[in-house]
């Protein structure tokens, strides 16, 4: 490669290496020494000026003599030289603190020019021109995004700081030295368009070195050069970058007067002098010499030098390109015919060892074989949408059932990707099955159903006497597991990923072999799978990160997009040292009928079974067979369903026994709550069905919690979460608490509890931890589901009535008897009210005296009339006291009734007929019952409205009655 060398301040810099320019750049910082000040002059020294004068005068008082008057000269004179000393010693500082600047900006002048030359190196080498990529070949192709394009060399602001020197001239302008880098690299985003304007063979040869500096950064999947191309610019004709069709970035190369395509995202353009500028050209480059140009950009206008190729010089170029990309990434002019399988279906080698060689393309033009079994046991195929990946796995699996019979091979597809991938396989014999995203639970269930496969397959190998099914006493096929979009498999089931991982781990001695496709691989597919898919194929994708995570290297990231590139393939083998380039050959409807000629002696036996029928009934359970040959249904055990375990591929029958002690059935509206109690019901021979009446409900609780059932029996509680609805407050806080004891009396005695409920309120969630088992039936929603203790993953919004989860597997449970000739589908039982309740005789007094407390209500009132009918003296509580004997001496039965403040105000007869005789409480006086009788329990419960009263015989406890109906037309008005 061959480029006009630029002329610039560079030859001094590329001799640093990168590692030499990181330690300059980390040595400490420059600094220079603050410029000299000279020192204060001193003061003048009048102290010793004076004390020489003082001394000679007091000599010349004592001695006499005039001599002594001359040492007081002595003071000016050393005034004098002290002030002439000190000029001297300022003036030699002076001189050594020049002399010692002038050494410091030198030495910070040498290491400023070192630190610029390797700052320089490091700015090529980081954005590097058309020369720079000539001496670095390693850099072609680099990756990354496309960010800065360089426009040329010139000054730019320099990393490199001096600090100090404050004062001295000449250390300021070696700070305005330091912040600035000659000869660097002059970038602008290549986003932002860059047109050249000047003399039309000097700007085309500068756009020309822009346009290939862009073609030897950045491969052709992430670089593409939009069509068409003015013929001026012939010379990119053969560059790969124009073979790709759908690049990740666009780039325009517009002609002098052109247009900047709508569509392009990066744009090089020229213009003539006096022309007007292009639109979407930020960047403008005026040349006039190579040596002589201006850059604009930004509101800047910086001089620059500028790098320019010669016509010859950018042919020879984008030959090396051209080569470079059909040496590594197989991309040739000539490579868009495609390969049909037909033609190479001739070429498969004879299978040696077991194998299952099959020829899926070209590569150097002769066909390319792969052997799943030798090179595999497991392959995975990456691609994005549109590289070709999904006729890739057609091809494969077409070349091997058209040369291998169904006893040899056989097929199970998935396809996550709409469901249609492999309609061209459907009359293909050697398939035992394809899965769709459509098919929702049943997918997982089906792929689940492959570690029964596993099982099965090591059953059959271990009764041959064999280790793995390479003996050649196995007849077994081998069995080949297509995925298309495993990523979006693992997305809707994350659970899966352990089974695949099973699979990889065990299947080459048993012949299960995966291939896996996906478009991408990094982070979908974890390390223990990946290890063991020593077979790698991948077509473009977009990020190098999965290139390396299937072939180790880069290069399936720089193939080709767009129709043309469709198909090129990069495949590693185990024995591969490095990706081999492959042409994959397309299939068609003939290699589709060479299928049907290799049918073997056996049908493909299906790796799982059927999905569960949407509805059984009792008597289809009684007369299935045992899942286990030789078992029976155990004495006491109830008939509940059939449950299906995939992983085992058998679908049992499900009972549930003495030893389950508790089963709670939880489900949605229509859901089949109820069938489930009337199923087990149907089949106890004792059973206890707690009514759903309140007073029923109560009574039925009270005398389980009283007297366990005993062992055998079975207890039916309905509508569990309806129980605090149906009951006051302090009502229902005792009927939990009898609940519990009830519960767990019953699965002490041997007694099965079956309960139902549709919503886990708080009492439920409490009371459900007494049941060992768990159904869970149908919700509308998955929030609802997931409220009841379900998995989210597991929710079927499809799921029919009966459908439920049960210690981890999927039931269908069956119809009722009342149930199963009806045409409806599962449905929970009604409840009529109205049907329900306390189905005693009225009561009557049979004392002598019988006290009533009540409010004035109908029911009152008709219990009186009733009495009064019957020969009972009825008195007002008022008049009774006033004289017990008027009016009801004679009488045998009296009913003494009144209010509740007014039985308050008589508190000694109160205490008299509740302590000797019969005290009846209305429950419209419920609020003064533990006043009125002293009971601080819980009474009886007694629905409001309909004729019910406590019953307080001689002091006990109270007990619910039935009132008496008017049975005539009288009304005691008088009394109440």
């Amino acid at each position: 490669m061959r480029t006009t060398p630029p002329s610039r301040l560079a030859p001094r810099a590329l001799v640093l290496s990168a590692a030499d320019a990181d330690d300059i750049l980390d040595d400490e910082a420059l600094t220079l020494p603050p410029a000299w000040t000279p020192p204060q002059r001193p003061p003048l020294p009048v102290v010793a000026a004076v004390v020489p004068v003082v001394g000679a005068v007091a000599l010349w008082l004592v001695t006499g003599s005039v001599f002594a008057l001359w040492f007081a000269l002595l003071g000016p004179l050393i005034a004098a030289a002290t002030l002439f000393d000190a000029r001297r010693a300022a003036r030699r500082d002076g001189r050594r603190a020049a002399a010692a600047a002038v050494r410091a900006r030198e030495r910070v002048r040498v290491a400023l020019d070192v630190r610029h030359d390797a700052e320089r190196t490091q700015l090529w080498l980081r954005h590097p021109d058309v020369s720079r990529f000539d001496v670095r070949e390693d850099d072609i192709w680099r990756g990354g995004a496309v960010g800065a394009l360089v426009v040329g060399a010139g000054d730019r602001a320099s990393a490199m700081r001096v600090t100090g020197g404050d004062g001295d001239p000449d250390a300021a302008a070696l700070r305005r030295r330091a912040a600035r880098v000659s000869g660097a690299p002059i970038a602008v985003p290549a986003a932002a368009g860059v047109v050249v304007v000047g003399p039309d063979a000097l700007a085309a040869a500068v756009q020309r070195a822009l346009v290939l500096q862009l073609c030897l950064a950045h491969a052709p999947g992430e670089l593409g050069i939009l069509e068409p191309v003015d013929p001026e610019f012939d010379w990119s004709q053969t560059l790969p970058h124009r073979l790709g069709a759908r690049p990740a970035v666009r780039l325009a190369i517009v002609a002098p007067g052109g247009r900047v395509p709508a569509e392009a995202d990066v744009a090089v353009a020229r213009c003539r002098p006096g022309d007007p500028l292009p639109p979407r050209c930020a960047a403008v480059i005026s040349v006039s010499s190579p040596d002589a140009a201006h850059l604009d950009h930004a509101g800047e206008s910086l001089p620059l030098q500028v790098e320019a190729l010669s016509l010859a010089q950018a042919e020879a170029i984008v030959a090396v390109l051209a080569a470079r990309a059909e040496h590594s990434l197989g991309i040739s002019r000539d490579a868009g015919e495609p390969i049909a399988l037909a033609d190479l279906r001739d070429a498969t080698p004879e299978p040696a060892g077991g194998g299952l060689p099959a020829v899926i393309g070209i590569t150097d033009r002769v066909p390319f074989t792969v052997d799943l079994v030798h090179d595999g046991p497991h392959a995975i195929v990456a691609g994005v949408t549109g590289s070709g990946k999904s006729e890739l796995l057609i091809t494969w699996v077409l070349a091997l059932c058209a040369t291998r019979t169904t006893d040899e091979v056989t097929f199970l597809l998935a396809d996550f990707k709409g469901g249609t991938a492999f309609d061209a396989l459907a009359g293909v014999p050697h398939v035992t099955g394809v899965i769709t995203d459509l098919d929702g639970a049943g997918a997982r269930r089906a792929i689940e159903s492959l570690r029964a496969e596993l099982r099965r397959r090591e059953s059959a190998i271990a009764a041959a006497g064999a280790r793995d099914i390479l003996d050649p006493r196995v007849r077994l096929p081998r069995l080949v597991v297509v995925v298309d979009e495993f990523a979006a498999l693992l997305a809707d089931h994350p659970e899966l990923h352990a089974v695949f991982a099973d699979l990889a781990a065990r299947g080459r001695a048993l012949g299960i072999h995966l291939v896996l496709g996906t478009q991408r691989a990094a982070g979908v597919i974890r390390e223990n799978l990946l290890a063991n898919c020593p077979l790698r194929l991948s077509l473009r994708v977009t990020d190098p990160s999965d290139s390396r995570a299937i072939l180790g290297v880069d290069d399936a990231a720089h193939l080709p997009g767009g129709v043309s590139g469709r198909g090129s393939a990069l495949v590693r083998r185990a024995s591969d040292s490095r990706p081999v380039a492959v042409r994959i050959a397309l299939s068609g409807p003939d290699d589709v009928a060479a299928t049907a000629l290799r049918t073997g002696e056996r049908a493909p036996q299906r790796p799982w079974l059927p999905e569960l029928p949407r509805q059984v009934t009792l008597d289809e359970l009684e007369r299935r067979p045992p899942a286990v040959s030789g078992a029976s249904t155990a004495a006491g055990e109830l008939l509940l369903g059939v449950a299906d375990e995939p992983e085992r591929q058998r679908q049992p029958t499900l009972a549930l026994s003495p030893a389950d002690r508790a089963l709670l059935v939880v489900g949605g509206p229509g859901s089949g709550v109820s069938n489930t109690l009337a199923l087990v019901g149907a089949q106890a021979t004792r059973s206890v069905r707690v009514p759903a009446d309140a007073e029923g409900l109560w009574d039925a609780v009270a005398a389980l919690a009283e007297q366990p059932p005993t062992a055998g029996t079975v207890v039916l509680v309905d509508d569990l979460d309806a129980v605090g609805a149906r009951l006051p407050a302090e009502y229902a806080q005792t009927l939990w608490e009898r609940l519990d004891a009830a519960v767990r009396r019953a699965a002490d005695e041997g007694a099965i509890v079956v309960a139902g409920a549709h919503r886990m309120t708080g009492p439920v969630s409490r009371l459900a931890e007494l049941f060992p088992k768990r159904l869970l039936l149908p919700y509308p929603t998955r929030m609802d589901h997931a409220a009841a203790g379900g998995e989210p993953a597991s929710f079927d919004p499809g799921a029919p009535a009966g459908r439920g989860w049960l210690d981890g597997r999927t039931v269908q449970i069956a119809l009722a008897p009342s149930h199963a000739g009806g045409a409806s589908p599962l449905a929970d039982a009604p409840i009529d009210a109205r049907t329900s309740g306390d189905r005693r005789p009225p009561w009557e007094p049979a004392g002598r005296l019988t006290g009533l407390v009540a409010r004035r209500s109908p029911a009152s009132r008709a219990a009186l009339a009733a009495w009064e009918a019957r020969g009972i003296t009825v008195s007002g509580l008022d008049a009774y006291a006033a004289d017990p004997t008027a009016g009801g001496a004679a009488a045998e039965r009296v009913v003494v009734a009144g209010e509740p403040e007014d039985w308050q105000r008589h508190w000694r007869l109160l205490a008299d007929i509740r302590g000797d005789h019969d005290l009846v409480v209305d429950t419209s006086c419920a609020a003064e019952l533990r006043v009125l009788v002293g009971y601080r329990g819980v009474a009886p419960y007694c629905e409001p409205g309909r004729g019910r009263a406590w019953l307080v015989a001689a002091g006990a406890d109270p007990v619910r009655i039935v009132l008496p109906a008017s049975d005539s037309g009288r009304t005691v008005r008088t009394v109440l």
